[in-house]
């Protein structure tokens, strides 16, 4: 390996690795499916790899996550039309070390149920950013720089989705409910 690809190694451990979590979640998201979101992250490590030359420094993530994006819709249009598959499974996101009463963990679960199902009946381009914003924690200006709009258009698009996955919600509430 030449000192230029020891560098290039380097840099891309560096910079992006911290990120591949992030990468995941949104892949996982945008996918459906655990084997397609690694599949796909396996995918933008490479060419975030290759052309890791191109990053000209700034914000690592947003640049990675970019990639993880494209990559996933570039494979969602070759393999399949975004078609339903393995559930999102929330023991991926990390242990919850503290441990409450049966009851409570009971009302937890289906909130988070619900939430997966609301999610899931979103458009794209609502999930995207939520995912993005309330879980990666990302400030509009990366989501901006991930998904390329305006900020404007994000904090937009972050409002309808916000009020879209509330009206779902209810609607879903209401039919356990009845």
């Amino acid at each position: 390996m030449s000192v230029q690809e020891q560098n290039q190694q380097t840099v891309f451990e560096q910079l992006f690795l911290p990120h591949l979590q992030a990468a995941y979640n949104l892949a996982r998201w945008l996918t459906r499916n655990e084997q397609d979101a690694q599949d796909a992250v396996q995918e933008a490590c490479l060419r975030a790899y290759r052309f890791s030359a191109r990053f000209h420094g700034g914000a690592a993530k947003p640049w990675f996550l970019k990639i993880v994006r494209n990559t996933c819709y570039t494979w969602l249009q070759k393999n399949r039309m975004y078609k339903d598959s393995t559930e999102f499974d929330e023991a991926l996101s990390g242990p919850d070390l503290h441990i409450p009463d049966a009851e409570k963990v009971l009302l937890r679960s289906e909130e988070k149920e619900l939430l997966r199902l609301a999610l899931r009946t979103l458009p794209d381009t609502f999930r995207e950013v939520l995912i993005l914003r309330e879980l990666e924690e990302m400030s509009y200006r990366e989501i901006s720089d991930v998904i390329g709009v305006p900020a404007g258009t994000v904090m937009s698009r972050l409002s309808r989705a916000r009020s879209a996955l509330s009206q779902v919600i209810v609607t879903l509430t209401n039919k356990v409910a009845a």
